[in-house]
Parts: C-alpha cells; structure tokens; sequence
C-alpha cells in the first residue's frame, strides 16, 4: 500500500481531497459535455489521406511545455496542474494577435506535453508576463501549491526556427503540428522528400 502521507508532500489532505474532489467533478461535468479530447484541444479532426507536407512563412517558435506527475497518488497536487493549460489555450485561440499560431497535446504515461507554435519569442514572452491572461495566476498557483515538494514537475524548452531550418511530412494525417499553424500542402514537386523541402524553405 503506498504511504499517502509520503506522497501527498502535506498534512493537508481532508481540505485539498475535498477540493480535488469538486475539481473532478467539474471536470467530469465538461467532459460529459463537450467530450475528454475536445477538452484537450483534441477532438476528431478530418485525415487528409496521402502524402502531405506544411509551409510557415518567417521566422517562428516552437515551444514545448509539460507537467510529469512525480507521486500518482498525490491528486490534489498534480490534478489542479493538469487543469491548468487548457483555459488557457483557449485564450489563445480567441486572441489571435496575440501571435499564437497553434497548438498539440500529447499524452504520456506520467503527463501531458503541449506544443506550441508562436510567431515569435517576443509574443510568448509577452503572454507569460501579461497580468490580463491566465498564466500568471496559473504559475502563481504552482509556486504557492507545488513548488518544490516534488510531487509534480513541469518543464519547457523554445526553439527559434529560421526559414530553412526545418522541414515536416505526414502521411493519412489532420492538420497537425506546423500544418496547423502553417499552409498544409501536397508533399510533391519541390516538397517531394525532405532535403527538397528544406531547400523550399528557405526560398
């Protein structure tokens, strides 16, 4: 039997379970409404069959962000982490000045990874700072709740992409990744392999 005490970092336990508690019923009410993968930004989308490939004009950024739960028992701590993202995706997709292009979930086995495509650092900066969007109090309500227990982590890495530095294909896929910020194109001609399209990248 696993030591709860141990894994939950706290003695606070009866007010956060409870928390947790109404937090998944919430959760379980939205799913029943619009569907756990909608939910995720993932719900079914159309598969374009054959061989596909994506343009992006400019310089952009990629922008990966996850959480890994570290103590699977310690719910009331890694539960209101991996509620967190989703608003605030949906933030983004309503402000498309704010020059966020798109974005992926993938589940793991311990958390869930969000890539995100930016138009430029200077736009992701500006929304992790900004005090009028949801991720100040998001990481705010980290710190105080999480920390540096050890129950849950979160990381992310940014990488700035120059024109012909970077290339995709998909194959019977949706609109993903750079196909979904980008122009999603037939992968033939001068996108027939992929050291043709790096070159028409850079062009």
């Amino acid at each position: 039997m696993p030591d709860l005490a141990a894994a939950g970092g706290g003695g606070d336990h009866a007010g956060c379970d409870a928390a947790v508690g109404l937090r998944l019923r919430e959760m379980g009410d939205a799913h029943r409404l619009v569907g756990v993968s909608a939910f995720w930004g993932m719900d079914m989308a159309k598969v374009f069959a054959g061989r596909y490939s994506a343009t992006l004009e400019g310089q952009f950024v990629v922008f990966l962000i996850g959480m890994r739960v570290n103590r699977l028992w310690a719910l009331h701590k890694w539960v209101p982490v991996a509620w967190a993202m989703p608003p605030m995706i949906r933030e983004l997709r309503a402000n498309r000045e704010s020059g966020f292009l798109h974005a992926e979930f993938v589940v793991t086995w311990r958390g869930v990874t969000t890539i995100q495509y930016w138009r430029s650092f200077e736009h992701l900066h500006a929304y992790a700072h900004a005090r009028d969007a949801k991720h100040l109090p998001a990481w705010a309500a980290f710190n105080r709740n999480v920390g540096g227990n050890g129950s849950v982590g979160i990381w992310h890495e940014t990488y700035q992409i120059e024109p012909g530095q970077y290339e995709c294909f998909y194959a019977n896929m949706p609109q993903w990744g750079v196909a979904g910020a980008g122009e999603h194109v037939p992968a033939v001609g001068r996108l027939k392999d992929a050291k043709s399209r790096m070159r028409a990248a850079e062009e």
